[in-house]
């Protein structure tokens, strides 16, 4: 009786919460009431902040029901797999690699995707199989195809999609393959982040369907695609909202540390400057995505002095460029330091100058338009590309 109690209460004020923010619309109420979350988290989770990009402590339903019923209860994401599966215990591990998603973020979702009846439905990334439930429950289980990549998790997901009555139809495998077989479909979801969509998303949709999809660049920044299939085998849309999901697996990409950069101990062979752009303009959300766009193959770490002082690294994917910038507080121009081939700094300064030019335009401004033959984004229409910087000179 307790913790029936706990379910009702917490389901009743996580509904409120997601009502009064906008996400849980009234087409999708009943789902939500048919499929509570509970039923979709295992006993131990990690919960995590509301923007998805930190994990708590973790939360153990045998050793604390309380906090595990107010965890699963709170719109924040819950996660459940570390590693691919290969750590174990109650600690955090290196990267998280499964979750059950922030109740905002797949309601926000679901809305954009806007289902019907008579849809058949793909879902990359089954996860712990609430949203495939919750899809289930809104067009019938025959209309849903949901893909996990990792086994385990695909199998614990099945289990409680048929304790919970629902049966779609789940395969192990790549997603970004997508499911052929039971193809062409309505509407596609993913509940991970992609940098390319991969085309066989498009290809295996109706003209008109609808895909839904997290995507950012590698330099970091993330926000939801809504894409439209036309009638010639392309894909266009918005960015509806900023997300923060983990990567495909299959679009995962390795980011070496700032050693394995240097010839020598730093500065090694770098070339000094100064700029007036604080390393702190860069950390803002749609900057970096801003950014993430026009400096491909480019990505940020961050080095934290006890001091409060820190260093802004920029790194390339091929390994043979660099950039530092010193952030101190109080300072108007910051020193800079860039070696190889390409002028990373040049290469992020013009490329937020850029965003800075055009009033800092949020997420709701830019589009996505998917080709056979790549991506292109672009600023308030898609005759406005945005432009892609690579080969900056560094400044003598």
């Amino acid at each position: 009786m307790i913790e029936q109690h706990e379910a009702e209460a917490g389901r009743a004020r996580l509904a409120s919460a997601l009502i009064a923010n906008g996400s849980l619309t009234p087409d999708w109420l009943t789902a939500y009431h048919a499929v509570p979350r509970h039923w979709f988290v295992p006993a131990l989770v990690w919960p995590g902040q509301a923007d998805g990009v930190r994990q708590g402590e973790a939360v153990n339903r045998h050793a604390d029901p309380a906090a595990w019923w107010k965890a699963v209860y709170s719109d924040v994401p819950l996660t459940t797999q570390w590693d691919d599966g290969d750590h174990t215990g109650f600690g955090r591990g290196t990267m998280p690699t499964s979750s059950n998603s922030m109740p905002t973020m797949v309601f926000s979702m679901l809305a954009a995707l806007d289902v019907g009846d008579g849809h058949r439905v793909l879902e990359i990334g089954t996860g712990t199989g609430w949203n495939a439930a919750l899809l289930s429950r809104r067009v019938g289980s025959d209309e849903v195809f949901t893909i996990e990549v990792d086994e385990d998790t695909a199998a614990e997901a099945r289990h409680r999609l048929a304790r919970a009555g629902y049966s779609p139809t789940l395969v192990v495998g790549e997603g970004a393959d997508g499911h052929p077989d039971g193809a062409p479909f309505d509407r596609v979801i993913a509940t991970c982040s992609v940098q390319r969509i991969p085309y066989a998303w498009v290809a295996q949709s109706r003209p008109g369907a609808v895909i839904v999809a997290p995507w950012g660049p590698e330099y970091g920044g993330e926000a939801v695609a809504r894409l439209v299939v036309g009638d010639d085998g392309t894909a266009s849309g918005r960015f509806v909202g900023s997300s923060a999901f983990m990567r495909l697996r299959q679009q995962r990409t390795a980011r070496p540390g700032s050693l394995e950069y240097l010839s020598g101990p730093w500065p090694a062979d770098g070339a000094k400057s100064s700029t007036p752009l604080s390393p702190e303009a860069l950390a803002d959300w749609p900057a970096m995505f801003a950014v993430g766009v026009q400096v491909p193959g480019a990505f940020p770490l961050t080095e934290r002095y006890t001091d409060g002082t820190y260093t802004l690294w920029l790194h390339d994917t091929a390994v043979t460029s660099w950039a530092t910038a010193d952030w101190e507080p109080g300072r108007t121009a910051y020193e800079v330091v860039q070696s190889g081939p390409r002028s990373l700094w040049n290469e992020v300064e013009s490329a937020w100058n850029w965003w800075d030019d055009r009033g800092r335009p949020g997420f709701d401004r830019f589009g996505l338009t998917v080709t056979p033959d790549g991506h292109t984004v672009w600023l308030d229409g898609p005759d406005n590309p945005v432009p892609v910087r690579t080969g900056t000179v560094a400044p003598n």
